[in-house]
């Protein structure tokens, strides 16, 4: 996983997209692993809940390519674990 500071050197060249519907079972190398198939990921990060520590169900996965969004977009379906995922470029 990028640290912030990795990202921020890249700065404008990282393309950034929102991920919702993640499966619970989902942490931040699943994610990554998922998306690496559609170009670099930058840095991929589940959200979890800090008083309970459970995911809370979306992320965002950031890719130093605009064409990884566009291979992204033109999948009709993304799929993770039984779950359809909702992506929104952020």
């Amino acid at each position: 996983m990028a640290t912030a500071a990795a990202v921020a050197k890249v700065g404008k060249s990282v393309h950034r997209i929102f991920v919702g519907n993640l499966p619970w079972t989902v942490g931040h190398q699943e994610l990554r692993g998922y998306f690496r198939e559609f170009g670099r990921v930058v840095s991929a990060n589940v959200i979890f809940d800090k008083r309970t520590g459970c995911s809370k169900g979306y992320g965002f996965v950031s890719f130093n390519s605009l064409s990884a969004l566009e291979k992204i977009e033109n999948e009709q379906k993304h799929i993770l674990e039984g779950n359809y995922l909702n992506i929104q470029k952020s």
